[in-house]
Protein backbone atom coordinates (compact mmCIF):
# COMPACT_ATOMS: atom_id res chain seq x y z
CA UNK A 1 0.00 0.00 0.00
CA UNK A 2 1.17 3.70 -0.77
CA UNK A 3 1.17 5.37 2.18
CA UNK A 4 1.49 9.32 3.27
CA UNK A 5 2.31 10.66 6.96
CA UNK A 6 1.54 13.81 6.98
CA UNK A 7 3.33 15.74 9.80
CA UNK A 8 7.09 15.20 11.05
CA UNK A 9 6.87 15.52 14.86
CA UNK A 10 7.85 11.93 17.19
CA UNK A 11 4.76 10.01 16.21
CA UNK A 12 4.50 10.00 12.65
CA UNK A 13 8.06 9.55 11.89
CA UNK A 14 7.65 6.93 14.33
CA UNK A 15 4.85 5.50 11.99
CA UNK A 16 6.44 6.24 8.71
CA UNK A 17 9.64 4.23 9.98
CA UNK A 18 7.54 0.93 11.42
CA UNK A 19 5.30 0.64 8.34
CA UNK A 20 8.74 1.19 5.47
CA UNK A 21 10.26 -1.41 7.80
CA UNK A 22 10.26 -4.91 4.66
CA UNK A 23 8.57 -4.42 1.42
CA UNK A 24 4.46 -4.39 2.35
CA UNK A 25 4.46 -0.41 2.21
CA UNK A 26 5.77 2.50 0.08
CA UNK A 27 5.87 5.01 2.63
CA UNK A 28 6.30 8.88 2.12
CA UNK A 29 7.05 11.13 5.73
CA UNK A 30 5.58 14.65 4.76
CA UNK A 31 7.51 17.69 6.58
CA UNK A 32 5.90 21.17 6.08
CA UNK A 33 9.44 22.76 6.95
CA UNK A 34 11.56 22.28 3.47
CA UNK A 35 14.86 22.98 6.10
CA UNK A 36 13.59 20.01 8.12
CA UNK A 37 12.97 17.79 5.40
CA UNK A 38 16.04 18.67 3.46
CA UNK A 39 17.79 17.81 7.51
CA UNK A 40 16.01 14.76 7.11
CA UNK A 41 17.05 13.67 3.78
CA UNK A 42 20.57 14.11 4.12
CA UNK A 43 20.75 13.27 7.85
CA UNK A 44 18.36 9.69 7.26
CA UNK A 45 16.88 10.77 10.94
CA UNK A 46 14.52 13.23 12.31
CA UNK A 47 16.90 14.48 15.07
CA UNK A 48 14.35 17.52 16.30
CA UNK A 49 11.98 15.15 17.07
CA UNK A 50 12.95 11.04 17.34
CA UNK A 51 16.88 11.53 17.43
CA UNK A 52 18.67 8.18 16.97
CA UNK A 53 15.81 6.34 15.04
CA UNK A 54 17.43 5.97 11.96
CA UNK A 55 15.03 5.93 8.63
CA UNK A 56 14.70 2.94 6.56
CA UNK A 57 15.82 2.92 3.22
CA UNK A 58 12.64 2.70 1.34
CA UNK A 59 11.21 6.08 3.20
CA UNK A 60 11.25 8.72 1.32
CA UNK A 61 10.51 12.34 2.91
CA UNK A 62 8.98 15.46 0.81
CA UNK A 63 7.87 18.24 1.81
CA UNK A 64 5.74 18.72 -1.82
CA UNK A 65 2.20 18.36 0.02
CA UNK A 66 -0.26 18.23 -3.17
CA UNK A 67 2.55 15.40 -5.02
CA UNK A 68 2.65 13.35 -1.53
CA UNK A 69 -1.21 13.54 -1.66
CA UNK A 70 -2.16 12.79 -5.10
CA UNK A 71 0.79 9.53 -4.78
CA UNK A 72 -0.86 7.98 -1.71
CA UNK A 73 -3.69 5.48 -1.23
CA UNK A 74 -4.16 6.42 2.51
CA UNK A 75 -3.20 9.18 4.66
CA UNK A 76 -1.91 9.29 7.69
CA UNK A 77 -3.00 12.93 9.63
CA UNK A 78 -0.22 13.08 11.91
CA UNK A 79 -0.84 16.59 12.97
CA UNK A 80 -1.00 17.90 16.53
CA UNK A 81 -4.57 18.64 17.21
CA UNK A 82 -4.45 22.10 16.58
CA UNK A 83 -3.34 21.10 12.78
CA UNK A 84 -6.44 18.76 12.11
CA UNK A 85 -8.32 21.56 10.95
CA UNK A 86 -6.21 23.57 8.85
CA UNK A 87 -4.32 20.26 7.28
CA UNK A 88 -8.11 19.15 5.83
CA UNK A 89 -8.57 22.41 4.86
CA UNK A 90 -5.15 22.57 3.06
CA UNK A 91 -6.22 19.10 1.02
CA UNK A 92 -9.62 20.16 0.32
CA UNK A 93 -7.85 23.06 -1.19
CA UNK A 94 -5.51 21.03 -2.91
CA UNK A 95 -5.86 21.24 -7.33
CA UNK A 96 -7.39 18.38 -8.24
CA UNK A 97 -7.81 17.24 -4.97
CA UNK A 98 -9.99 13.81 -4.78
CA UNK A 99 -11.21 12.10 -1.52
CA UNK A 100 -9.42 9.08 -0.43
CA UNK A 101 -9.21 6.76 2.85
CA UNK A 102 -7.58 8.34 5.74
CA UNK A 103 -6.93 8.15 9.79
CA UNK A 104 -6.23 10.75 12.14
CA UNK A 105 -3.18 10.31 14.86
CA UNK A 106 -4.33 12.91 17.45
CA UNK A 107 -6.04 13.17 20.77
CA UNK A 108 -7.90 15.76 22.22
CA UNK A 109 -10.86 17.96 22.35
CA UNK A 110 -10.35 21.39 20.35
CA UNK A 111 -9.47 23.89 22.81
CA UNK A 112 -12.16 26.64 20.89
CA UNK A 113 -14.96 24.39 19.88
CA UNK A 114 -14.35 21.31 22.57
CA UNK A 115 -14.98 19.08 19.28
CA UNK A 116 -13.07 15.63 19.41
CA UNK A 117 -11.34 15.14 15.95
CA UNK A 118 -14.17 13.10 14.41
CA UNK A 119 -16.22 15.93 14.72
CA UNK A 120 -13.96 18.07 13.30
CA UNK A 121 -13.61 15.74 10.52
CA UNK A 122 -17.00 16.04 9.99
CA UNK A 123 -17.01 20.24 9.98
CA UNK A 124 -14.81 20.32 7.61
CA UNK A 125 -15.31 17.51 4.72
CA UNK A 126 -18.94 18.41 4.60
CA UNK A 127 -20.13 15.28 2.79
CA UNK A 128 -16.72 14.72 1.02
CA UNK A 129 -16.57 10.94 0.67
CA UNK A 130 -13.53 9.27 2.35
CA UNK A 131 -13.56 6.38 4.34
CA UNK A 132 -12.03 7.59 7.81
CA UNK A 133 -10.99 6.35 11.04
CA UNK A 134 -8.77 7.57 14.37
CA UNK A 135 -5.63 5.21 14.98
CA UNK A 136 -5.05 5.46 18.91
CA UNK A 137 -4.12 3.66 22.04
CA UNK A 138 -0.91 3.20 24.39
CA UNK A 139 2.21 4.08 22.03
CA UNK A 140 5.15 5.64 22.93
CA UNK A 141 6.66 7.54 19.63
CA UNK A 142 10.51 5.63 20.30
CA UNK A 143 9.35 2.98 21.30
CA UNK A 144 7.37 2.38 17.72
CA UNK A 145 10.34 3.62 15.99
CA UNK A 146 13.00 1.17 17.78
CA UNK A 147 10.31 -1.96 16.53
CA UNK A 148 9.13 -3.03 19.89
CA UNK A 149 5.73 -4.54 20.22
CA UNK A 150 2.81 -2.50 20.94
CA UNK A 151 -1.21 -2.89 20.75
CA UNK A 152 -3.69 0.10 19.29
CA UNK A 153 -6.88 0.34 18.45
CA UNK A 154 -8.14 1.70 14.79
CA UNK A 155 -11.84 3.04 15.24
CA UNK A 156 -14.10 4.03 12.31
CA UNK A 157 -17.94 3.95 11.79
CA UNK A 158 -17.46 1.77 9.09
CA UNK A 159 -16.71 -1.26 10.68
CA UNK A 160 -15.67 -3.07 7.43
CA UNK A 161 -13.12 -0.17 6.87
CA UNK A 162 -11.36 -0.65 10.10
CA UNK A 163 -10.82 -4.09 9.82
CA UNK A 164 -9.80 -3.79 6.47
CA UNK A 165 -6.98 -1.10 7.77
CA UNK A 166 -6.11 -3.48 10.74
CA UNK A 167 -5.58 -6.20 8.92
CA UNK A 168 -3.48 -4.19 6.41
CA UNK A 169 -1.43 -2.34 8.90
CA UNK A 170 -0.83 -4.65 10.99
CA UNK A 171 2.91 -5.96 11.42
CA UNK A 172 5.37 -8.51 13.67
CA UNK A 173 5.37 -5.47 15.89
CA UNK A 174 2.81 -3.09 15.73
CA UNK A 175 -0.85 -5.55 16.14
CA UNK A 176 -3.88 -3.29 15.49
CA UNK A 177 -7.39 -3.89 16.83
CA UNK A 178 -10.29 -2.81 14.81
CA UNK A 179 -13.04 -1.02 16.64
CA UNK A 180 -16.21 0.95 15.19
CA UNK A 181 -16.40 3.14 18.36
CA UNK A 182 -15.15 6.11 17.54
CA UNK A 183 -16.45 8.00 20.27
CA UNK A 184 -15.09 5.82 23.00
CA UNK A 185 -11.43 5.76 21.07
CA UNK A 186 -11.39 9.76 20.71
CA UNK A 187 -12.47 10.22 24.93
CA UNK A 188 -9.69 7.65 26.35
CA UNK A 189 -7.19 9.40 24.31
CA UNK A 190 -8.29 12.98 24.80
CA UNK A 191 -9.06 12.30 28.76
CA UNK A 192 -5.98 10.40 29.30
CA UNK A 193 -3.77 13.36 28.74
CA UNK A 194 -5.10 15.41 31.27
CA UNK A 195 -4.73 12.77 33.98
CA UNK A 196 -1.31 11.75 33.08
CA UNK A 197 -0.53 15.84 34.38
CA UNK A 198 -2.21 15.50 37.39
CA UNK A 199 -0.03 11.71 37.30
CA UNK A 200 3.00 13.79 37.23
CA UNK A 201 1.81 16.32 39.52
CA UNK A 202 1.28 13.66 42.17
CA UNK A 203 4.60 11.50 41.38
CA UNK A 204 6.71 14.99 41.49
CA UNK A 205 5.73 15.98 44.95
CA UNK A 206 6.65 12.51 45.85
CA UNK A 207 3.26 11.29 47.06
CA UNK A 208 4.05 7.30 46.83
CA UNK A 209 2.38 4.40 44.31
CA UNK A 210 -0.25 4.64 45.85
CA UNK A 211 -1.83 7.73 45.60
CA UNK A 212 -0.99 7.32 41.62
CA UNK A 213 -2.79 3.85 41.89
CA UNK A 214 -5.61 5.50 43.41
CA UNK A 215 -5.61 8.82 40.93
CA UNK A 216 -5.28 6.05 37.98
CA UNK A 217 -8.13 4.66 39.06
CA UNK A 218 -10.45 7.46 39.99
CA UNK A 219 -9.17 8.86 36.66
CA UNK A 220 -10.26 6.23 34.66
CA UNK A 221 -13.92 6.44 36.67
CA UNK A 222 -13.94 9.76 35.09
CA UNK A 223 -13.73 8.81 31.85
CA UNK A 224 -15.83 6.19 31.56
CA UNK A 225 -18.54 8.59 32.76
CA UNK A 226 -17.22 11.70 30.24
CA UNK A 227 -17.28 8.75 27.52
CA UNK A 228 -20.71 7.07 28.18
CA UNK A 229 -22.58 10.53 28.55
CA UNK A 230 -21.16 11.33 25.20
CA UNK A 231 -22.10 8.33 23.56
CA UNK A 232 -19.06 5.78 23.79
CA UNK A 233 -19.80 1.80 24.57
CA UNK A 234 -17.94 1.24 28.21
CA UNK A 235 -15.85 -1.94 26.81
CA UNK A 236 -14.22 0.58 24.64
CA UNK A 237 -13.37 2.87 27.31
CA UNK A 238 -11.95 -0.52 29.17
CA UNK A 239 -9.90 -1.35 26.74
CA UNK A 240 -6.48 0.00 24.87
CA UNK A 241 -8.08 3.29 24.05
CA UNK A 242 -9.26 3.90 27.17
CA UNK A 243 -7.50 1.84 30.12
CA UNK A 244 -4.19 0.75 28.20
CA UNK A 245 -3.44 4.83 26.92
CA UNK A 246 -4.44 5.83 30.76
CA UNK A 247 -2.08 3.61 31.93
CA UNK A 248 0.99 3.77 29.84
CA UNK A 249 0.50 7.75 30.02
CA UNK A 250 0.02 8.10 33.74
CA UNK A 251 3.30 5.62 34.13
CA UNK A 252 5.67 5.89 31.55
CA UNK A 253 8.44 8.26 31.94
CA UNK A 254 8.27 9.08 27.90
CA UNK A 255 5.16 10.40 28.50
CA UNK A 256 5.14 14.41 27.67
CA UNK A 257 1.79 15.21 29.41
CA UNK A 258 3.72 13.16 32.79
CA UNK A 259 6.27 15.48 32.37
CA UNK A 260 4.40 18.76 32.44
CA UNK A 261 3.22 17.71 35.59
CA UNK A 262 6.78 16.79 37.06
CA UNK A 263 7.98 20.21 36.02
CA UNK A 264 4.39 22.02 37.75
CA UNK A 265 5.25 20.05 41.07
CA UNK A 266 8.65 21.15 40.87
CA UNK A 267 7.35 24.89 41.31
CA UNK A 268 8.19 25.39 37.34
CA UNK A 269 5.55 27.58 34.99
CA UNK A 270 3.38 26.40 32.59
CA UNK A 271 4.95 28.12 30.10
CA UNK A 272 8.54 27.03 30.89
CA UNK A 273 7.25 23.57 31.54
CA UNK A 274 5.47 23.78 28.22
CA UNK A 275 9.20 25.45 26.45
CA UNK A 276 11.14 23.04 28.31
CA UNK A 277 9.59 20.36 26.74
CA UNK A 278 9.89 21.17 23.34
CA UNK A 279 7.01 18.92 22.18
CA UNK A 280 2.95 19.18 22.25
CA UNK A 281 1.94 17.71 25.55
CA UNK A 282 -2.20 17.51 24.23
CA UNK A 283 -3.34 17.75 27.85
CA UNK A 284 -2.51 21.46 28.63
CA UNK A 285 -4.63 22.21 25.25
CA UNK A 286 -7.63 19.96 26.21
CA UNK A 287 -7.81 20.25 29.95
CA UNK A 288 -10.04 22.98 29.74
CA UNK A 289 -11.99 22.21 26.48
CA UNK A 290 -13.09 18.48 28.81
CA UNK A 291 -13.69 20.84 31.62
CA UNK A 292 -16.60 22.87 30.14
CA UNK A 293 -18.05 19.46 27.96
CA UNK A 294 -17.81 17.81 31.14
CA UNK A 295 -20.17 20.82 32.78
CA UNK A 296 -22.32 20.65 30.16
CA UNK A 297 -23.07 17.03 30.21
CA UNK A 298 -23.22 17.63 34.07
CA UNK A 299 -20.42 14.99 34.61
CA UNK A 300 -18.76 15.10 37.49
CA UNK A 301 -14.73 14.75 37.16
CA UNK A 302 -12.90 16.27 40.25
CA UNK A 303 -9.54 15.58 38.91
CA UNK A 304 -9.66 17.21 35.47
CA UNK A 305 -11.26 20.61 37.42
CA UNK A 306 -8.01 20.21 39.84
CA UNK A 307 -5.78 19.85 36.92
CA UNK A 308 -7.14 23.03 35.40
CA UNK A 309 -6.71 24.91 38.45
CA UNK A 310 -3.41 24.11 38.75
CA UNK A 311 -2.58 25.43 35.10
CA UNK A 312 -4.88 28.25 35.50
CA UNK A 313 -2.54 29.20 38.18
CA UNK A 314 -5.22 29.12 40.16
CA UNK A 315 -3.88 26.62 42.56
CA UNK A 316 -0.70 25.17 43.43
CA UNK A 317 0.26 21.83 42.59
CA UNK A 318 -0.01 20.51 46.60
CA UNK A 319 -3.00 22.83 46.91
CA UNK A 320 -5.06 20.77 44.42
CA UNK A 321 -4.31 17.84 45.95
CA UNK A 322 -5.03 19.04 49.37
CA UNK A 323 -8.77 19.76 47.68
CA UNK A 324 -9.00 16.21 45.79
CA UNK A 325 -8.51 14.58 49.18
CA UNK A 326 -10.26 16.90 51.21
CA UNK A 327 -13.80 16.32 49.13
CA UNK A 328 -16.91 14.56 50.57
CA UNK A 329 -16.47 10.83 51.60
CA UNK A 330 -18.63 8.89 48.87
CA UNK A 331 -19.56 5.40 47.26
CA UNK A 332 -17.27 4.34 44.80
CA UNK A 333 -18.54 4.32 41.06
Amino acid sequence: MKIAVIGAGAWGTALAIAFARGASHQVTLWARDPALCARMQALRENAPYLPGQTFPDALVVRDDFPATVDAAELLLLATPLAGLRPILRQWRGTANAVARPFLWLCKGLEAETGLLPHQIVAEELNGWPALHGALTGPSFAEEVARGLPAAVTLASADAGFARAMAQELSGARLRIYANDDVIGAEVGGAVKNVLAIASGISDGLGLGHNARAALITRGLAEIVRFGLALGARRETLMGLAGMGDLILTCTGDLSRNRRVGLALAAGRTLADSVRELGHVAEGVYSARAVARRAAELQVEMPIVQAVCAVLDGQLSAAAAVDRLMQRDPKDEC
